[in-house]
């Protein structure tokens, strides 16, 4: 905690808006500035600094169309197609990554979209270029249910006894997206196209931000094995670890609002979604997730 608050001590003071903390520990609501104004020349590097220093940032009461939204998370990097192109809602917008409960007469179709959402994640962790930031935005949010949680992987680390640090360090996990896919929503499976677009990657379990330099945890639902263990040990571990760094009291859940624009650092959080009443309610939410850099 007093990392993470000496991380943010000098960025805040100079931001040229105010910021409200959304949890003791990170993540932040951007105030007194316009969408459009946050994503132009003279404001964008001030907000990528308040990203870095608070992992995650929100705006909120925002009109954010299709098109505004690509354009919002271009000023990150790439924005990624996502190989699951079943998901890409917006003919002329593929970047957009549609969750959805709505049937075609726009009513709830008691369906989730994406179960694997439901379980502790970083986006794009199954490239070899992962997720460096993801961008949601919320057009229709159930009554009950349906928030977004996140976990703080800066102090998962810090957290670890020196045991643990020993015991996973130089370690990596093989992040492979069938696998989480068929685990957690095996009645819609990847094609075989699909599947040859995105095989098993092996990444860092501990690995360093490219731009702040802080070691963070890397893991989450798509890791599957460890390289160099054998299949079940490693399968031990990495449930036990997974576990481990979420505990509750660390853990800031987000509940939705129609409008809010979110941006948070899949280099350094992990996040689920929580279910919701797919019968009863609507739930339509538009992701982007911006490419990053090869871990280390």
């Amino acid at each position: 905690m007093v990392e993470a608050a000496l991380a943010r001590s000098e960025p805040h003071r100079d931001l040229p808006f105010r910021v409200e903390p959304l949890h003791p520990g990170f993540g932040c609501e951007i105030l007194d500035i316009a969408l459009a104004d946050a994503v132009g020349e003279q404001m964008f590097d001030k907000v990528y600094q308040a990203f870095l220093a608070y992992q995650l940032i929100l705006f909120r009461n925002v009109d954010l169309p299709p098109a505004t939204q690509v354009a919002f998370a271009r000023r990150f990097g790439e924005v990624q197609v996502h190989v699951m192109n079943q998901y890409q809602g917006y003919q002329a917008h593929p970047e957009i990554y549609l969750l959805t409960n709505l049937d075609a007469q726009g009513q709830p179709n008691g369906k989730h979209p994406d179960k694997g959402t439901l379980y502790w994640h970083t986006d794009g962790s199954w490239r070899e270029r992962t997720g460096q930031a993801t961008m949601m935005y919320s057009e229709m949010v159930p009554e009950e249910g349906g928030e977004t949680q996140f976990a703080d992987m800066y102090a998962a680390y810090a957290r670890l006894s020196p045991a643990w640090k020993q015991r996973i360090e130089g370690r990596k996990a093989v992040h492979n997206l069938d696998f989480s896919r068929t685990r957690r929503h095996g009645h819609e499976p990847m094609t075989a196209e699909q599947k040859a677009k995105v095989p098993p990657i092996p990444q860092p379990i501990v690995r360093t931000h490219p731009e702040t330099k802080r070691k963070a945890i890397f893991l989450g639902d798509h890791a599957e094995y460890i390289e160099g263990m054998d299949y079940q040990e490693g399968r031990a571990l990495i449930e036990e670890l997974n576990v481990l760094i979420t505990p509750a009291a660390a853990i800031y859940s987000h509940k939705w609002k129609p409008g809010e624009c979110m941006v948070w650092d899949n280099r350094c959080l992990l996040h689920r979604a929580t279910g919701f009443d797919t019968a009863r309610h609507k739930r339509v939410m538009r992701r982007c997730t911006i490419n990053g850099d090869e871990p280390y």
